[in-house]
């Protein structure tokens, strides 16, 4: 392998395929499948998914969303919420990171919406010192301004748990208790390639709650059990009730750090994260059956075909691209 080459490391489709005891294996996927909020998104046999256009971070984004959770029929009146946001590093004017507004604007959307409390997590996996990453992104004064309390889960108190799925061999994780404590835990992730998994999306966004202090920079021991086992693992476990995509400008080619800014123009919702993930991968020209993870949550955790997907807002054609590829990850665009 030549030096700097790309990785894609963890189980590959076929890999799934062969794991051994697989029927027992998604059982216990599907024992831990996300939490559903009340909801008309139905059940695991269909899910609703919404795109809904904004094409700039200075738009009423809690408008958006707060709209999008009443198409989507997502109640949290009287319920905990936490936001988990994607924060890896700081380059100025690059789309490595949730904006700063699309974490207000959910902030403000739930508390519109009723949510008894709103907290902020994250653990960033790259960048140890958060309190670099939220005073160079600007998310810090908006956090002030709201009085949102702020938790950084790398270092928050932990419980072991037992994992809803062990693709890993994990049998327990170590999860903070800000996580365990809240009734709605929602992903707000950035919509980015990965030069790994293939996508960073909504799935992707979690293994920011797994807490470095207890497993290591970059959650190294994730990355040495497989980055797709360890992604349906942790989500299978969390059970996120939803997610809201900040896919106003999401990131193409040498993602989730290294790539470029690319307009895309909306905000993806869903409580079936799988769901909403695939429409996402299609959203940018990927096929969900070519990127494992995916596959692999389509198996146990929620829907990706598209035939069982009712989308909600916008149509997809009307935001769909191609996003540039690193070339490890060409052979799974879908077709033309």
């Amino acid at each position: 392998m030549k030096a700097g080459q790309p990785v894609r490391p963890g189980l590959s489709r076929r890999a799934f395929l062969t794991l051994p005891l697989a029927a027992t294996v998604t059982a216990a996927c599907r024992q831990g499948a996300p939490q559903v909020l009340e909801s008309d998104a139905g059940s695991l046999e269909r899910a609703a998914v919404g795109l809904f256009g904004a094409a700039r971070y200075d738009l009423d984004l809690s408008d958006v969303i707060f709209r999008g959770m009443q198409e989507l029929g997502v109640d949290v009146r009287g319920r905990s919420v936490l936001l988990k946001p994607n924060l890896v590093e700081y380059e100025d004017g690059q789309a490595i990171n949730t904006h700063p507004m699309v974490v207000v604007g959910a902030a403000e959307a739930m508390r519109r919406a009723g949510a008894s409390r709103v907290t902020v997590g994250e653990g960033p996996g790259h960048r140890r010192d958060i309190e670099y990453l939220l005073g160079s992104t600007g998310l810090y004064d908006h956090l002030r301004e709201l009085r949102l309390e702020f938790v950084d889960l790398n270092h928050d108190d932990v419980t072991e748990v037992a994992t809803g799925s062990q693709l890993t061999g994990l049998r327990t994780l170590a999860l903070p208790r800000t996580v365990l404590a809240a009734d709605v835990v929602v992903s707000l992730p950035k919509l980015k390639t990965h030069h790994w998994a293939g996508l960073t999306c909504s799935m992707k966004n979690f293994f920011g709650v797994v807490p470095g202090a207890v497993y290591g920079w970059p959650k190294n021991i994730l990355h040495m059990r497989g980055i797709e086992a360890s992604i349906l693992d942790i989500v299978a476990t969390v059970r996120p009730a939803l997610t809201i995509v900040d896919g106003i400008v999401g990131m193409e080619g040498d993602g989730p750090i290294m790539g470029r800014a690319r307009p895309v123009g909306f905000l993806a919702m869903g409580t079936d994260l799988p769901a909403v993930d695939a429409t996402c991968a299609r959203a940018i020209g990927l096929d969900p059956d070519k990127v494992p993870y995916l596959w692999g949550a389509g198996q146990s955790l929620g829907i990706i075909d598209e035939r069982r997907i009712e989308q909600r807002g916008e149509p997809l054609s009307r935001f769909q691209t191609r996003f540039d590829l690193i070339e490890s990850w060409r052979d799974s665009r879908l077709p033309t």
